[in-house]
């Protein structure tokens, strides 16, 4: 079995595996998608050592074999990626921090006790059963495939200071930037404007619901103040993962608003921390998710309130991989969301 691995700076290769069986405690999964993450294109571009369990994250498909300590999952359970419950014996959750739990945070990101030797880039994958829950009926394989970057944006909008009726600024219409956009409408913001420069992009955030689309620069700044009788935003959902998109958030945001960080730039960031005092900011920051997200997010994609089947613009062998990774990288990209089927010839 080929798996493919990011295995340097613009480099994609085609690894042999074995076949994978289940341990004890894990699922073997059939994939039927894997999403290609921002993630995953920053490690392309920089060619930073990327953990090979993560290189492809985003994946749904269907359980093939059980190993013997597995109770709550069967062969044939379609199931989604996901991160493992509380496991209420690390440091974290012994001090009340359940949500904080050192075991789910290593398995959310790839580095649990059976993390498997690479992500979902490939025909099959072996993983513990708390790493997948079920996928809700009313999704199809593509949509489930979109339930982990969805879920991403959940908790991030779950933890912020989001309030009914707010301004609410979303940098960047990428997948993870639509996505929050549409959970920020769901739970309750009165104005929604997406700053993005792909005109594409802005097309499909007015299409999913944006009040407002405009590129950034003084056109975004303009409609902010304009909008806000010169407030700026209530707050500011840094979604684009570049450094600069930090103190531009803030920028944005009116005095006693705050931001959002869901992007993950891959350097340091340079601020002004004066502007940050004067405004008296409030932050947070979301990496990943909670287990019992997904189900919620599930329900809440399932039902239409929140659309990823237009985020999905094409569909990528794991031959092709390469050359949509590059793409993506390349920022001049048509594309929002791209799916590798791996069992594509």
């Amino acid at each position: 079995m080929y798996a493919a691995l990011i295995t340097g700076k613009e480099t994609v290769e085609l690894v042999e595996f074995p076949d994978p069986t289940p341990p004890d405690a894990g699922v073997v999964v059939d994939i039927a998608f894997c999403g290609i993450c921002g993630t995953d294109i920053h490690a392309y571009q920089s060619g930073t050592p990327y953990r090979p369990s993560i290189c492809g994250h985003e994946w749904s498909g269907t359980v093939s074999a059980t190993g013997k300590a597995v109770r709550s999952l069967t062969e044939g359970d379609r199931v989604v990626v996901a991160a493992s419950p509380a496991c209420g014996r690390c440091s974290a959750c012994e001090a009340g921090l359940a949500d904080r739990c050192e075991a789910a945070f290593l398995s959310a990101i790839g580095s649990d006790p059976l993390a498997p030797p690479h992500g979902g880039f490939a025909p099959r994958i072996a993983v513990a059963e708390s790493r997948v829950v079920k996928t809700d009926s009313g999704l199809t394989d593509e949509q489930a495939a979109q339930v982990e970057p969805a879920t991403v944006a959940f908790h991030a909008v779950r933890q912020s200071y989001l309030r009914l009726g707010d301004t609410a600024v979303i940098q960047g219409a990428g997948p993870i930037g639509l996505g929050t956009m549409q959970w920020v409408r769901a739970a309750g913001a009165g104005r929604v404007i997406v700053i993005e420069p792909n005109a594409e992009r802005r097309a499909l955030a007015l299409a999913l619901g944006a009040t407002d689309v405009v590129e950034p620069g003084d056109e975004a700044s303009t409609l902010i103040k304009e909008s806000t009788h010169g407030l700026g935003a209530d707050i500011v959902y840094e979604c684009v993962g570049r450094a600069w998109a930090i103190q531009t958030a803030v920028d944005l945001a009116r005095r006693g608003g705050s931001i959002c960080l869901i992007g993950v730039p891959d350097t340091d960031a340079t601020i002004s921390p004066a502007v940050w005092l004067v405004k008296e900011i409030r932050m947070t920051a979301a990496l990943a998710y909670f287990h019992e997200e997904f189900d919620m997010a599930m329900r809440m994609m399932a039902d239409g309130r929140v659309l990823v089947e237009p985020l999905h613009t094409s569909t990528a062998s794991l031959a092709g991989l390469g050359d949509a990774i590059a793409d993506l990288a390349g920022g001049a990209t048509q594309q929002a969301k791209v799916l590798v089927n791996p069992n594509w010839a």
